[in-house]
């Protein structure tokens, strides 16, 4: 027989279990962002697809943006110029030239040579830290929830 629900003890006969060490995990240390440039390109895309709404994907893309990687919103990757390999026609809302693709289905980079990129599709270079800083402002602003004084106010009264 197993004890009741609630019950602080198991009952009489029944082995006192424990959970192993092991298994008692903690929080992972946060990313610190000032080590992301030590980082090997492959290890800043797993980051930045492993970490959805994370802030360590904010650090990483912060990190692909330092090293010339470009997120292209409709394509839905991530693209960098070809060193050394000028554009090929270059307006004020799009350039042709050679990139960088970076595919996460095969996880390797492929050149596009005559690729045509649209500004507008560049999704605008994030910045972890001036989003952790609106996050903090916000919540600061809120503030603890404002409780009424007197029984008698409306919302007092449940």
């Amino acid at each position: 027989t197993s004890a009741p629900p609630g019950a602080a003890a198991p009952a009489a006969g029944e082995p006192e279990l424990s959970l192993p060490e092991c298994f008692l995990t903690q929080q992972p240390p946060r990313l610190q962002p000032q080590l992301l440039n030590r980082f090997q390109l492959e290890t800043l895309f797993y980051a930045f697809y492993s970490m959805p709404g994370d802030e360590g994907q904010l650090y990483a893309a912060e990190e692909l943006y330092n090293r010339g990687w470009l997120y292209h919103k409709e394509h839905k990757l991530w693209l960098a110029r070809v060193d050394g390999s000028p554009p090929v026609e270059k307006t004020t809302a799009f350039e042709r030239g050679s990139f960088w693709v970076f595919d996460s289905s095969t996880w390797q980079r492929a050149r596009k040579d005559n690729f045509v990129l649209s500004y507008d599709a560049v999704e605008v270079r994030p910045s972890a830290a001036a989003q952790a800083a609106a996050a903090q402002a916000q919540a600061a602003s809120q503030g603890p929830p404002v409780q009424p004084t007197h029984p008698g106010h409306p919302a007092a009264v449940q």
